[in-house]
């Protein structure tokens, strides 16, 4: 009787231990999809940012098997309406989290359309080495096989698992788990839409585990020299898509403006239309930085490739997407206008 007692003293010890020690997991909810609701469970149609963080939660109890979670409500919004601000509010809330509040990983609910370009500022932005993982989803909650519940179990499950450590902020959708520097949408409605087409995966949950294939060589996070501390507001800078015949008036509007620097989506290898040649040179003799990638899904844009970058002082976006390079650029100017070491800057980050 003694030793089964004792035997039951030391379960109930290992179960109060168990309980103690699982990861505390914040939620940040900013809209998307995931919070959508549709007037009918089989309809394309429906409205982005209904739903509350704590709805998000409760729909998925399972969850609390696997972490202590607490969620907040930063914005509750479409992410075609992201911004700089929220940008910046977002960061320096997760790193407050991961800092000073003593959370182990933060999982943030996000809107599909711009997820990939909100992950990769916070690759650039936080300062810990403690998981960050963005879910989403494709359907509403309200749709008939709604994917915002598995995606936001999976995206728990890789934030509470100690193997996320270290390996930047990644966004873990239909299963996938995928660097913010690689992830892309690559099709308008499917639930396999992100795809990280230039290296692949890094990583996959199954069965609430998170396992990874692959390491990541770029710098990010803890070694990120880039800091938004304090800073309220980004610089300016706009994007133009190349095409047959292009008009150098979009191009010729953010010179005017006095933009800060303008990424060009240019056909090919990041080739530009010879009439935004010419406003491109202007750019660069009011100090305006160009970045030439291109509006190809996969590939670099090479440096010094078809077009002389060094002659011209424009920066080749290397494996960065226009969106992505825009990002990498806005922090870039933070930091400094010497076009040599922005060149630097998208072949480290």
């Amino acid at each position: 009787m003694k030793t089964m007692r004792s035997v039951l003293v030391l379960l109930a010890l290992l179960v109060s231990v168990n309980i103690v020690a699982k990861p505390k997991i914040r939620i940040i909810a900013t809209g998307g999809t995931i919070a959508g609701v549709s007037a009918s469970s089989t309809s394309s149609a429906y409205t982005a940012g209904q739903v509350g963080v704590q709805t998000l939660i409760d729909a998925v109890p399972q969850m609390l098997y696997l972490a202590d979670i607490t969620g907040e409500q930063l914005v509750n919004i479409g992410s075609q309406d992201m911004n700089d601000q929220v940008w910046l509010k977002l960061a320096q809330r997760i790193n407050q989290l991961l800092n000073e509040e003593d959370y182990d990983g933060v999982v943030v609910t996000h809107g599909t359309d711009t997820m990939e370009e909100t992950a990769y500022f916070l690759n650039l932005t936080v300062k810990s080495d403690k998981p960050v993982i963005l879910v989403g989803s494709m359907r509403s909650s309200t749709a008939i096989s709604a994917d915002g519940p598995g995606n936001l179990y999976a995206g728990v499950a890789a934030a509470a698992s100690p193997n996320s450590k270290g390996r930047g902020v990644m966004c873990c959708m239909n299963n996938l788990l995928l660097d913010a520097k690689e992830i892309i949408k690559m099709h308008t409605t499917d639930v396999a839409t992100f795809q990280a087409a230039n290296y692949g995966k890094v990583g996959y949950v199954y069965n609430g585990e998170a396992i990874y294939n692959r390491s990541i060589d770029n710098l990010h996070t803890t070694k990120s020299e880039f800091d938004v501390t304090g800073l309220e507001k980004l610089p300016q800078v706009g994007i133009v898509y190349g095409y047959a015949n292009c008009s150098p008036l979009p191009f010729q509007a953010f010179v005017d403006a006095n933009f800060d620097g303008i990424v060009l989506a240019g056909v090919g290898d990041g080739n530009f239309y010879k009439d935004v040649f010419d406003v491109a040179l202007k750019a660069r003799e009011k100090g305006i930085l160009v970045v030439r990638s291109s509006r190809c899904p996969t590939g670099p844009t090479c440096l010094n490739g078809e077009v002389d970058d060094e002659k011209y002082e424009f920066v080749a976006a290397l494996t960065l997407n226009p969106q992505k390079a825009r990002v990498l650029l806005m922090l870039a100017l933070t930091k400094t206008h010497d076009w040599k070491k922005i060149q630097e800057y998208f072949s480290i980050y």
